[in-house]
């Protein structure tokens, strides 16, 4: 049966300082490219228009029929183009408030 490799502590310790600049290397790597992508400019598409203008119609209407306790709910929009509208929606609905 053999021995088993005994390693210095010297040893250990350089090997954990090369594997935490490495992982450190990486990391600094992914974050730089992942910087480096333009954001695109933020802007209101005409989906998101159209969906906040039916919006204010649906409010509209149920302001006029003025019942106590009113539940709107809208469709009409895949969920990947709701999410996109997301903020704006958000914002109109919190200023209306």
């Amino acid at each position: 049966m053999s021995k088993p490799i005994r390693m210095s502590r010297r040893t250990w310790v350089a090997a954990w300082v090369v594997l935490c600049a490495a992982g450190l290397a990486a990391t600094s790597a992914l974050q730089a490219s992942s910087a480096s992508k333009p954001e695109p400019a933020e802007s209101v598409s005409a989906h998101c228009d159209e969906l906040i203008a039916e919006v204010k119609k649906q409010l509209a209407k149920a302001e006029q029929q003025r019942e106590e306790e009113a539940i709107l709910a809208f469709s009409g929009g895949s969920a990947g183009t709701l999410e996109d509208c997301d903020g704006e929606l958000r914002s109109f609905l919190l200023s209306n408030q």
